[in-house]
């Protein structure tokens, strides 16, 4: 790097690729970083490697189940000289190594607990009427316990100066008489809950970090010494607030935990998939197409079948035997009224006996989705949660999309993974995102999702505006290699024959829900499939399609490919005209919107992106990550120089917006720190605009070692997990003993991204 007579920084061939700053803000010579970022990881958490499998069945070593105990065997019968010993137990301890160096190994995040466990319903005022209940019932011990008071400052202490958050004023070098008094009996009058603000009630009750804000005191106990509090403090409630806020705040699509029962038991009737499951296996049988719907037992009825592996219906006759080997694509026959009625009409089904529903619905029966010219909000693992997506929303994120949920583990009953599936009233488009390999699983899914969360269903989704979901999404571009070898994800992009399959039937089972897809250009490097995925989607009802401008190979070495974008774009409007006149839609109908996305951070990117690819709107993912605000930017056509100050406000804000989504108790607030990490992770890699020297930024230029134009943006900037946690620390007070944190991305580097 050397410097002109004016004082511009030049950069020289090797270091293209790095950001261009200031020389008075640079603090030392760039130089390579050693340690690269794995941006695949937003695709796929920690929690579903070790604790989601999408294949049940145990790994099996490409040399048979018993390949590890031979192995074993045949080093016992060896003699080996000292070298050699030494030699293999290097090799040994290499692979260990290696083994512990993969994507999320060794993250695991205690769950944070007080000392003494309180009842839920003794902490919210309530009387248990549990007689075996195990948990603290005595609220003045559980207080003697409980840790201190946290306190929640308000926008207004926030500074870019020292110590960057004004605290209350303490009296003499220690706690004031009040707060220890307050601390005897659970409740800091100088702090404020936030969910009770918002809320007018905290349900958390006496459990909450920040119980001084909503409990009132028997008699005056201010003032008291340590530990003389003998009457139990009452919580307290405020009704205005609550009426005025309504269900405005509150979340929306939480199952109750019968249903999740009934589902994970087996017990959850689907019968509009059991029916069409039963329609297409006889469709393909007669036409002799290899099929994996199972055929429904009338003895056991349809529930028994909610996880059964796929099967053959009962006298179908293969066809095909003999024959010369037929692509598997070219095998996909749409489910037509005529060509159903033809093939049903020459079994011995009586069809009037069956519950069979009517052809499957067409595209036009569904709601179309009216996407052009909005913006979409990636659905991101682990980082992409509910506070999150609220927290975009208020930067101006007009579609969002729920975490991406394995269809087997919802399946299953895990409430994990219902979870993913929750929507806060702010979120005005929202989507649920599903990973899955199979039509079956997929469909029953998608069934309950219309019966419980649809617009028309005897659910959630029924109480009106904003509540259930809008459309869901089939992922068809993780990338990540457990989802990849189970046959979901990107590895659909290359089975057509499948995918098709699914949507058909996932179609049906949704009803009245938009059924949408995300996808990659192709699986392999040279080998782009897109362009001829999209001109099928029209026929399978797709209501609208996300094309992600790298292949799964790829992953992010390299930049986005928009030009290919726009191929993709133009295949689907031909094939959209061809398919209003096929499918009887008006020829002015509004075509289906198609989404790009890859390496947009910028106003002008997203702008120049959208214009010269035809796109409708743009998917944003480690742009939102990186700089939340990016929205704002967007919708008013700008690039913001938010300041050190800002920034502190909105992770205040995301601070808010978790504990009132996991809980302001002991273990809400160190989860809401564990994920204000995650976020931090990525904010830190933001390099201020006003110390930039050539604008617009690009996401993957890595900046030298800099400092901010204050000591906050210094702070703000830094790429250390330390320093993470001492800004939680501003807002969720000291983390307890034994908690821990593991970033799951190497975030003090910058990855081989910026090399392509």
């Amino acid at each position: 790097m050397s410097s002109t007579e004016a004082g511009v920084v030049e950069l020289s061939p090797i270091e293209r690729g790095v950001a261009r700053i200031k020389p008075e803000y640079i603090l030392a010579p760039w130089t390579a970083i050693t340690e690269v970022r794995d941006d695949d990881a937003l695709e796929a958490g920690a929690a579903q490697q070790s604790k989601r499998p999408l294949d049940p069945s145990p790994p099996v070593s490409d040399n048979g189940p018993h390949a590890d105990n031979d192995a074993g065997l045949a080093s016992k019968k060896l003699k080996l000289s000292g070298a050699q010993k030494k030699k293999l137990a290097r090799e040994e301890d290499a692979k260990k190594r290696k083994e512990r160096k993969g994507m999320n190994t060794g993250r695991k995040f205690a769950r944070m607990r007080d000392e003494k466990q309180l009842c839920w319903k003794a902490a919210t005022g309530k009387e248990c009427t549990l007689s075996s209940c195990r948990f603290e019932h005595d609220i003045l011990s559980y207080l003697s316990t409980k840790p201190p008071d946290i306190c929640f400052p308000p926008s207004s202490t926030i500074s870019n100066a020292p110590p960057f958050v004004q605290q209350p004023q303490e009296r003499d070098g220690g706690a004031t008489d009040e707060i220890e008094a307050s601390e005897s009996s659970g409740g800091d009058p100088a702090t404020s809950c936030p969910v009770f603000i918002e809320r007018g009630v905290c349900d958390q009750g006496f459990k909450c970090r920040f119980l001084g804000g909503h409990v009132r005191r028997s008699g005056d106990l201010l003032g008291l010494p340590k530990g003389s509090v003998t009457a139990t403090p009452t919580l307290m409630v405020d009704p205005e607030k609550q009426a005025s806020t309504g269900l405005s705040i509150v979340e929306m699509n939480v199952m109750s935990m019968d249903k999740i029962k009934a589902i994970r038991s087996r017990k959850y009737l689907t019968p509009k998939t059991d029916a069409y499951l039963e329609e297409r296996a006889l469709l393909d049988s007669n036409l002799g197409v290899d099929q994996e719907y199972p055929k429904v037992d009338d003895a056991t009825g349809p529930a028994t079948h909610l996880l059964t592996a796929p099967a053959k219906a009962s006298g179908s006759v293969d066809l095909l035997a003999g024959a010369q080997a037929v692509p598997e694509e070219s095998l996909v026959i749409e489910p037509t009224p005529a060509l159903m009625m033809d093939a049903l009409s020459t079994s011995d089904v009586v069809f009037s006996q069956h519950d069979t529903p009517d052809v499957p619905a067409r595209l036009q029966e569904k709601k179309r989705l009216r996407w052009e010219g909005l913006n979409y909000l990636a659905p991101l693992t682990t980082v992409g949660n509910l506070p999150f997506r609220r927290l975009c929303v208020e930067y101006g994120a007009q579609i969002t999309c729920g975490e991406m949920a394995l269809t087997t583990s919802l399946l299953t009953g895990n409430r994990d993974e219902w979870s993913l599936i929750k929507r806060h009233p702010s979120e005005s488009m929202f989507g649920v995102q599903l990973a899955g390999s199979r039509p079956e699983p997929l469909a029953r899914i998608a069934e309950v999702f219309a019966t419980e969360l649809g617009p028309t269903g005897r659910g959630l989704g029924a109480l009106g505006p904003h509540n259930g979901i809008d459309f869901v999404d089939v992922n068809c571009g993780c990338p990540i290699d457990m989802v990849f070898k189970s046959g979901a994800g990107s590895a659909l992009l290359d089975n057509t024959a499948r995918l098709g399959k699914i949507l058909a039937t996932m179609n049906r089972a949704l009803g009245e829900i938009p059924l949408t897809i995300k996808v990659r250009t192709g699986v392999k490097d040279g080998r782009n499939t897109a362009h001829k995925l999209v001109p099928k989607l029209p026929g399978w009802s797709v209501g609208a399609v996300t094309v992600h401008g790298r292949t799964r190979q790829q992953r992010y070495t390299k930049l986005a490919d928009w030009g290919y974008i726009k191929s993709c774009v133009d295949s689907l409007r031909a094939a959209t005209t061809n398919a209003a006149t096929s499918n009887g839609l008006e020829e002015d109908s509004p075509p289906i919107p198609i989404f790009g996305g890859g390496d947009v951070y910028t106003a002008q990117a997203y702008w120049e992106n959208m214009e010269q690819s035809g796109v409708d709107g743009i998917m944003i993912g480690r742009g939102a990550l990186i700089k939340p605000w990016i929205f704002t930017e967007i919708n008013e056509h700008r690039e913001w120089d938010i300041s050190s100050k800002e920034r502190l406000e909105m992770i205040r804000k995301y601070t808010e917006f978790g504990l009132s989504h996991w809980g302001s108790d002991t273990q809400g607030v160190n989860t809401t720190r564990r994920y204000l990490c995650e976020s931090l992770s990525f904010q830190s890699r933001y390099i201020p605009l006003g110390i930039l020297e050539v604008l617009p930024p690009k996401m993957n230029d890595r900046p030298p070692q800099f400092r901010g134009r204050d000591e906050l943006e210094t702070l703000l900037s830094s790429g250390h997990s330390r320093d993470w946690v001492k800004i939680s620390e501003m807002f969720l007070g000291s983390p307890p003993d034994g908690w821990n944190f593991k970033p799951k991305h190497k975030s003090n580097a910058y990855g081989d991204e910026g090399n392509g």
